[in-house]
């Protein structure tokens, strides 16, 4: 299954279940994540304005492709963004890879999503592949070093809870994002111990804190997410008064 093309992974149609269609994911990303970094100067290259609207490919043999987007109309697999190369003399070269990631980001997710539909996904499956597959930095992440940086200053998160604009509880949690991992630090937590690790598992994802990461506390039913599981990332959160996680939006959604 590794070395071959396109849309060869959903030729097989036995059940196909959510690690095998983040394998795929893993592999295409991976290949775009070359072409934007180590071999950026060859992708560079090939996307030449002068040519026909060219298209970025991750393959599921963890390598890329520039080409002119699939003759088949609808495609086989969704198509990535269109004409990448019309915008990069227009642009500085760095917003144009970042732009580029963005677009493949939206792109792996299309891909996947569209063969979790094909294999006949249900809710859980498809919570699963997403889990998985956010669990992971973004393309554009790690192409603007984002990821990076997000693993070395943990003191970046604490501005996501002041924004929670919460008595009690919030007031003094500025510190907990940046280690919820001692919630002993707080004054109040003596009584509380117990029930504070358990607010420490991502209301998402159900995964506990890691050391720097980016987290946001839901200011209806006080959980904590991952900024990443609930695609919140410190630049959102400093312009969000009042934060409500998808669930409590859902419900919510008449307010």
């Amino acid at each position: 299954m590794d070395g071959d093309g396109g849309g060869a992974a959903a030729a097989h149609h036995h059940t196909r279940s959510p690690e095998d269609v983040f394998r795929d994911f893993r592999a295409r990303r991976a290949g775009i994540v070359k072409a934007l970094t180590t071999d950026v100067e060859k992708f560079y290259q090939m996307c030449d304005p002068e040519k026909e609207n060219l298209c970025l490919y991750g393959l599921p043999n963890e390598t890329w492709e520039v080409t002119l987007p699939a003759e088949e109309v609808p495609p086989e697999l969704p198509e990535p963004a269109l004409g990448i190369n019309f915008a990069r003399d227009g642009m500085i070269e760095k917003d144009w890879l970042s732009l580029v990631a963005v677009h493949s980001d939206a792109w792996l997710l299309s891909v996947a999503f569209y063969f979790g539909a094909r294999f006949g996904f249900d809710k859980d499956s498809r919570r699963r592949l997403f889990t998985m597959i956010n669990n992971l930095p973004t393309v554009y992440e790690i192409v603007t070093g984002v990821a990076k940086k997000q693993s070395k200053a943990p003191n970046g998160s604490s501005k996501s809870s002041k924004s929670n604009s919460k008595p009690s509880k919030q007031t003094n949690s500025n510190s907990k994002p940046a280690k919820p991992a001692h919630p002993k630090e707080d004054d109040d937590s003596g009584q509380e111990d117990g029930e504070e690790d358990q607010a420490y598992l991502c209301g998402s994802c159900g995964e506990s804190y890691a050391n720097g990461e980016f987290w946001i506390c839901c200011d209806v039913c006080e959980k904590w997410f991952h900024g990443k599981c609930v695609r919140i990332t410190p630049a959102k959160a400093e312009h969000i008064k009042q934060y409500k996680c998808p669930s409590c939006s859902s419900k919510r959604s008449r307010e």
